[in-house]
């Protein structure tokens, strides 16, 4: 089977979309997912609507799993010009990974790569390209431009916005890949600073094929996790035939095979 790093990690990672998960919830996740879950988000602004955050929190920490908020959040706070209001938060919340994204609101890029800069001197920072609104459309060069730029400002990773519907950004609108794009960032950026957000089993399939099980997924379900890792491993059938020994390819199935029983 191919050989995954083990955590902490740089590739191959896996992001877990948490929506509001109880703390119960999470401690049976952790129960089997922990080893397989690098990161955590706390999606869009679900980390001021839940009362039991910081329990949360300590619980992925204690599974060494980073946990950051969602850039919504991020967003929410900055279009009220209360950057600094942001930072006393994820200071509060002990959190030392933080995300900053520009999908739900328009800021101008070299804004954005001032926060960014600053908040690399004091966090991790992923950030995110791409619109979460549906017709507002990117150039590919511009795509790659900005994910150039975001990590030499400071960022960790940069991430493929697809929202946790998987049908924008680096998707077209039924799910399908934008593989002209994908393949452009691909080329230009080393793909281990790249974070694919894959909400789906035939996304998270899709990536794994083109680029290798230790591509770096996102916006997973907590219930996928395993699934995922799975696909990662060759051991469901979607990926079954892409990580066998030299030779035994011949086993997959065709039609003609079984038409010569005798």
């Amino acid at each position: 089977m191919p050989e995954r790093p083990v955590k902490p990690r740089n590739s191959g990672i896996t992001m877990m979309m948490d929506k509001g998960l109880s703390t119960r919830e999470v401690e049976n996740f952790l129960e089997n997912n922990a080893q397989h879950t690098d990161l955590v988000k706390l999606g869009f602004g679900t980390s001021v609507v839940c009362s039991n955050v910081e329990q949360k929190i300590e619980l992925y920490h204690s599974a060494n799993i980073k946990v950051y908020l969602g850039g919504t959040l991020f967003e929410a706070f900055v279009i009220r010009n209360m950057f600094d209001d942001y930072v006393n938060l994820v200071r509060k919340l002990k959190l030392t990974t933080v995300e900053v994204s520009d999908g739900s609101m328009y800021m101008h890029h070299s804004r954005k790569l001032e926060y960014i800069n600053t908040l690399s001197k004091q966090f991790t920072v992923l950030s995110e390209v791409g619109s979460k609104l549906k017709g507002v459309e990117i150039p590919n060069e511009v795509w790659v431009e900005m994910m150039k730029t975001e990590l030499e400002a400071g960022s960790w990773k940069v991430i493929g916005e697809a929202r946790e519907s998987g049908t924008i950004g680096i998707y077209h609108s039924d799910g399908s890949a934008n593989a002209d794009l994908i393949n452009l960032i691909n080329s230009r950026l080393d793909g281990s600073s790249i974070l694919w957000e894959a909400p789906t089993g035939k996304q998270q399939a899709w990536f794994i094929k083109l680029l290798g099980p230790n591509v770096n997924l996102g916006n997973i379900a907590y219930n996928d996790i395993i699934p995922l890792e799975c696909l990662r491993l060759g051991l469901r059938g979607d990926t079954f035939f892409d990580f066998l020994p030299a030779g035994l390819n011949d086993m997959k199935p065709d039609s003609e095979k079984y038409h010569q029983l005798d």
